[in-house]
């Protein structure tokens, strides 16, 4: 293979679009049916260069059977439906540019999850629907049926597996590892003539199983994306067919995407018992984040991937793994970078979307309607809800007008994260001149997509940031606000910002405050600092997620929240909000503790009646030695110091 590295290989499919070769990267070998009667460029390619991107995504089985031995990156880019294939196709070379860059940055890894299902099923059911299940499954599955008391089913003719009587009252688990706990449990009586009868009925019964299949058509037990938990409404004979395929597929190993990658020792959700960040808690439509002490737990198993839990982690320690965010805004980068370059007369709009509602309906538009207008770049994420603030602000910093994102009109996961991203962002876009800049679509209908983008662009953003994304996602987020508020068109040095925002001062009431630091602490996020050679308190403003734990930790109540933006505070040293000399030992002089610390201890006590009378002054005047001191003057002088005076 030749040392060169970059070849673009573009193709008019068959002169349905257009596009200026000259912008689009050089070289670029432009064809017309390059899957056919041109299949041998591509050959030629395979040989000459290291890197090679097709800008065709129909046929890329064609193309990756012929580079089958290459070995070299092969790579591939829609520029068709997405680009050509518009009424503005004529225009949207640059977008095509944008296009061909993000599809050659790489995307990183991400770790599997395994789950092994030996096929032992539990079937909940009401009725008869839930046994003609079971016989056509029996042949595949390890069964047991449990009805709901008062089921009217008829006995089977013969026991082939077990029929039971019960209502679950706790669920937990995932595919292979499911444990019910059974109430109103009881065993069929084997003289049940018309009807199937049930003997005694007892609670507290466990059931283990690898796969749950509800047919009881009543509350689900589990979100309906939790591996191997099956449900249908048993009226629906569709459904419930469907249901029957799926459920005998469900035997073997079955590997998932680890969506959440997670750092404990960034968690804020709590400190000492007091409870501070539960963002990801709040928002988790699975359950499968769990309080466990100081961190939070996130069981793979369960994760549906949906991000949200990721998105508005405010520190970094949850973070989304498919692919992680420094390598979508990297992607982002080189797309508006070339886009621009491209001498694009309009600034983009980005459109988020995942890849398989998003794609078919940007797909449909492009076959049957308008297309996407130029200056709209699509861009596929896994799950629309793992995007995050520093996302959205990273792409407006980047040249972008708007940012959209494309949801179903019924999604499958609650919008709460994405409502809370677009009203942050959409709340400093309003301090800094921005009429809008994220936009939420929920939409199933190809024309609404139309009706939605098709408006007039605005005009090139004057200044553009060109930032490389740190990996740490706080440095990120923090980076990415600074930069949208830095290129807008009226910046603000600062902006107040609602309760729950994840940036923030602390307010310091410094007469209260008596330097005990328990505060530094407990702050999760380090904005909070000490100085070991003077009693001082410090503040990072930048690094503080106000997350609360300080306020509830602070003995005298010294310490409020003030959620805003203030760049002069983030770019400036650590803060200090209050600091003391150090109260000197009145018997050594050795420094310890603070005066205000020791006079409120001395105030506090000094009605008390351990601390009157001249006994009592002798102690009040061992409150003002250092530990060693105060030790060797109670055994020099002998007296208990627990002697009452009165």
């Amino acid at each position: 293979m030749s040392t060169k590295s970059e070849l673009r290989l573009l193709c008019t499919c068959e002169g349905t679009m257009a596009f200026a070769p000259e912008i689009l990267g050089n070289p670029a070998r432009p064809a017309s049916q390059l899957c056919r009667a041109q299949l041998d460029n591509f050959r030629a390619a395979l040989g000459e260069f290291a890197n090679v991107t097709v800008a065709c995504t129909q046929e890329a089985a064609v193309f990756s059977e012929v580079a089958e031995d290459y070995a070299g990156n092969l790579r591939f880019a829609n520029i068709r439906e997405t680009a050509g294939w518009s009424e503005d196709g004529a225009n949207a070379s640059p977008k095509m540019a944008a296009l061909l860059a993000m599809a050659e940055q790489e995307v990183t890894p991400f770790e599997v999850v395994s789950m092994e299902s030996n096929g032992i099923a539990l079937i909940l059911g009401r009725d008869q629907v839930a046994l003609e299940a079971a016989t056509a499954l029996a042949d595949i599955l390890d069964l047991t049926v449990l009805l709901l008391p008062g089921a009217d089913v008829t006995p089977p003719r013969r026991t082939t597996w077990p029929v039971l009587q019960g209502r679950v009252g706790r669920a937990t688990g995932h595919l292979g590892a499911y444990e019910l706990t059974i109430d109103d449990y009881a065993i069929p009586d084997p003289s049940s003539r018309r009807k199937l009868e049930f003997g005694p009925a007892r609670s507290g019964a466990t059931s283990r199983a690898d796969l749950v299949i509800d047919l009881t058509g009543q509350k689900p037990l589990f979100h309906e994306s939790r591996p191997g938990y099956l449900r249908a409404d048993p009226s629906d004979a569709v459904a419930v067919a469907k249901l029957t395929r799926q459920a005998a597929e469900m035997v073997g190993t079955f590997d998932k995407p680890k969506f959440i990658n997670f750092a404990h020792d960034l968690c804020a959700h709590s400190r000492n018992t007091k409870i501070g960040c539960t963002r990801c808690l709040d928002l988790c439509p699975t359950g499968a984040i769990l309080s466990a002490g100081d961190t939070v737990a996130i069981d793979p198993n369960i994760c549906a991937g949906c991000g949200q839990c990721a998105a508005a982690c405010p520190t970094g320690a949850a973070s989304y793994a498919l692919p992680v965010v420094d390598n979508i805004v990297n992607r982002l980068r080189a797309g508006l970078a070339a886009y621009h370059a491209a001498g694009a007369k309009s600034a983009p709009v980005l459109l988020l979307h995942d890849e398989e509602h998003g794609t078919t309906l940007i797909d449909a538009s492009a076959r049957f309607g308008r297309g996407l207008p130029a200056h709209v770049i699509p861009f596929g994420v896994n799950e629309p809800t793992q995007i995050g603030p520093e996302i959205v602000a990273a792409a407006l910093a980047y040249g972008a007008s708007e940012v959209c994102v494309l949801t179903r009109a019924r999604p499958a996961h609650p919008l709460d994260g994405l409502e809370a991203t677009r009203a942050l962002v959409q709340g400093i876009a309003a301090e800094t001149g921005r009429d809008t800049a994220m936009r939420l679509l929920q939409l199933d209908d190809p024309d609404l997509l139309d009706a939605a983008l098709w408006h007039k662009a605005a005009p090139v953003q004057a200044s553009r940031a060109s930032f490389l994304p740190p990996e740490d996602k706080r440095g990120l987020l923090v980076l990415a606000v600074e930069e949208m508020i830095r290129t807008a068109p009226a910046p603000q040095d600062e902006i107040a910002l609602p309760k729950g925002a994840p940036f923030g001062a602390v307010v310091l009431d410094t007469d209260a405050c008596t330097l005990c630091l328990a505060c530094v602490g407990a702050c999760p996020a380090s904005a909070l600092s000490d100085n070991p050679d003077q009693p001082m308190l410090r503040f990072t403003e930048s690094a503080c997620v106000q997350c609360g734990i300080c306020a509830t930790t602070c003995p005298e109540s010294a310490i409020t929240l003030a959620p805003r933006i203030d760049l002069a505070a983030w770019n400036a040293p650590r803060k200090v909000l209050k600091e003391e000399e150090p109260f000197a030992c009145t018997s050594c002089g050795k420094p310890f503790g603070t005066k205000s610390s020791i006079d409120r201890v001395m105030a506090k006590l000094e009605q008390h009646w351990m601390f009157s009378g001249e006994a009592g002054r002798d102690r009040m005047r061992l409150l003002s030695m250092c530990d060693d001191c105060r030790t060797r003057e109670v055994v020099i002088a002998g007296f208990d110091p627990h002697e009452t005076t009165q």
